[in-house]
Order: C-alpha cells, then sequence, then structure tokens
C-alpha cells in the first residue's frame, strides 16, 4: 500500500494520486500538462532518506504535486544514493505510465528528473544514470532544469 502526501489533498494512496491526476487534467484539458517524476535523498542517522515526487504540470500554469518518502540504511556514498534516486524514480514513472494506459491519459508520458548536473559532485555520473533512464523508455532532465528532483522532491527530504 503505497502513501503519499499532497500540500492541496492531503494523504492519499496511489488510486487517489491518479483519481486526483485525472480529475486536475479534465478539469481544464485545453492546456498543456507535462507529468513529472523526481526524487532527492539526504543521509543522517545512518540512513539515507527519500522523497519522491510527481508534479503534474499545468504549462504556464503552475501544477500540483505528491510526494511518498522511504528510508535505506547505509547508503552513505552520493554515487549510491543517485543510482537509488533513479531507480525510484524509473519504477514510479513506469508505474504511473501503465496507470495511465488504462485510465484514459495514455498521453501522458512522465519524464524522469534527475538530481545531477555539469557542476559538482554529480557530474561523472550523468551518463550513468540517464543511460538508466533513456534504458527504460523514458525521458530525462537534469540540472539545472530538473526541478522535480531538485525542487520539488527535495523540499520533503
Amino acid at each position: 500500500m503505497e502513501k503519499f502526501n499532497s500540500p492541496t489533498f492531503g494523504p492519499l494512496l496511489y488510486e487517489g494520486v491518479i483519481e486526483k491526476i485525472a480529475d486536475y487534467i479534465k478539469e481544464d484539458p485545453n492546456f498543456r500538462y507535462k507529468v513529472i517524476v523526481g526524487t532527492d535523498s539526504e543521509s543522517r542517522n545512518g540512513l539515507a532518506d527519500f522523497a519522491t515526487a510527481v508534479i503534474v504540470h499545468r504549462i504556464g500554469r503552475g501544477g500540483i504535486y505528491f510526494w511518498r518518502r522511504s528510508s535505506l540504511p547505509n547508503l552513505f556514498a552520493v554515487a549510491d544514493r543517485i543510482a537509488k534516486e533513479t531507480q525510484l524514480s524509473i519504477e514510479l514513472a513506469w508505474k504511473l505510465r501503465d496507470t495511465f494506459r488504462h485510465n484514459g491519459l495514455s498521453a501522458y508520458e512522465p519524464e524522469v528528473h534527475l538530481d545531477v548536473g555539469e557542476e559538482g559532485l554529480t557530474r561523472d555520473m550523468i551518463r550513468w544514470v540517464t543511460g538508466m533512464v533513456l534504458g527504460s523508455g523514458l525521458t530525462y532532465k537534469i540540472k539545472p532544469d530538473s526541478f522535480g528532483a531538485t525542487k520539488v522532491a527535495d523540499r520533503h527530504t
């Protein structure tokens, strides 16, 4: 049972998230929408805390988002955490894509936002994690364009 949170709707199960996404898009179908999945993490107290966000961006008009949290012990190395962030985002993006195909939302392919960029510690990991995403049949953004991970998910780690 996957539990999510939303600043707009409060706690929801996965099925509730899908319902809210569908309602949000149907509310104003004349806009363009982008569905984004991003994960951020932080190590503390012997645990790596992960926050994975699902954002529905109504292009030019804001959006709504949902997030879930998880923790794993002993993931202190940046490379290990980035790999797990990428894996969590891919898994949720795939689940959303499969669900969308059965709920009349197949036009909305999730895009994965990665917490890596050309500057800093993660620059050597770009090809590795973008390859994971592309190999999964998804599209991605990296810093500075990956706000789903660096701004939204980051708020909940």
